[in-house]
């Protein structure tokens, strides 16, 4: 098979473990050249690509640092003359009860998830502004859809994909595409961290959805994906079979592929003049606009 991704150059951060490693050599095994960016591991992940036949380099930098952000595209540009293709990959979690949650532990997520992903765009952007062209793919989660004990993580991984709208509307006029994948995955390392497996049984308990979009439970193993299936849908979004597609939002869980569709407003109701409280308390204009919402997330639904 071709190699559809010869003579360009990516960076992925979070790109030293888990689904970061699958998806840089993915794109490597396309012909890429890939700056592997993370705080640990990032040579391990460079050098099984090289291993492999491939070009590929070694990033320590912090990727929650705007200045750290800004070395990390100097040192794909430097390596390799320029820059195509972004994976904005690097995450972690701080899992707690809201009421129980403290400033570092929000702010270390949103550092990393959300503060990280936009200073990776803003500096990739002026390369990718300049050739006319580009990729970038921005990970995402079903927590954002909401997880218990997950605050911190399902707001960051959410602002992502208001940041993966904005991005796509701003950049498309020169050709650059984003979009965001919320893979549900075995290879993210999340289950080993202390707090997550306990939000998942206080979920089942409380007969709400582990991830925000569906129990996950006995025989996860089944359902969910590798790696690697994560790592094939983002190759797929930086081929020229996709260069039309952007700004939207991917979800990948085992043999399972689906595509979230663009919010749209439902139950819609007009008042001429506008709505006052009497108005709004009119049985019928209640019944159809939240009725099927009363005790939704008391029952679990």
């Amino acid at each position: 098979m071709a190699r559809r991704l010869e003579g360009k150059v990516a960076i992925v951060t979070g790109g030293g473990r888990n689904i970061g490693r699958e998806e840089a050599m993915a794109l490597a095994r396309q012909g890429a050249k890939v700056l592997v960016a993370d705080i640990d591991k990032a040579e391990d992940t460079a050098a099984r690509i090289r291993g492999e036949g491939g070009e590929a380099a070694a990033c320590s930098e912090d990727a929650s640092s705007w200045d750290g952000c800004a070395r990390i595209v100097e040192a794909a540009v430097a390596r390799f003359g320029r820059l195509d293709i972004l994976v904005n990959n690097a995450g972690v979690v701080r899992p707690q009860p809201i009421h129980e949650m403290t400033e570092a532990d929000w702010d270390a997520v949103m550092g990393v998830t959300l503060k990280g992903y936009a200073a990776m765009i803003r500096f990739a952007a002026p390369h990718l502004i300049a050739q006319r062209g580009g990729v970038i793919v921005n990970t995402g989660s079903t927590s954002g859809l909401g997880h218990l004990h997950m605050a911190n993580y399902s707001a960051a991984k959410e602002g992502v994909l208001g940041l993966t709208r904005t991005v796509a509307r701003e950049l498309g006029q020169y050709g650059v595409r984003c979009n965001m994948v919320r893979p549900s995955s075995l290879d993210t390392g999340m289950g080993q961290v202390p707090g997550v497996a306990e939000s998942s049984a206080e979920s089942r308990r409380l007969n709400l959805p582990t991830n925000g979009l569906r129990h996950i439970g006995p025989g996860a193993d089944r359902v969910r994906a590798s790696g690697s299936h994560v790592a094939a849908l983002v190759v797929l979004l930086c081929l020229p079979a996709t260069a039309g597609i952007s700004g939207q939002d991917f979800f990948i869980m085992g043999d399972e592929l689906a595509r979230f569709p663009e919010p749209v407003p439902s139950h819609a109701h007009f008042k001429p003049g506008g709505w006052t409280l009497e108005a709004l308390e009119d049985p019928i204009v209640l019944r159809d606009f939240l009725g099927d919402l009363v005790n939704r997330y008391v029952r679990g639904a």
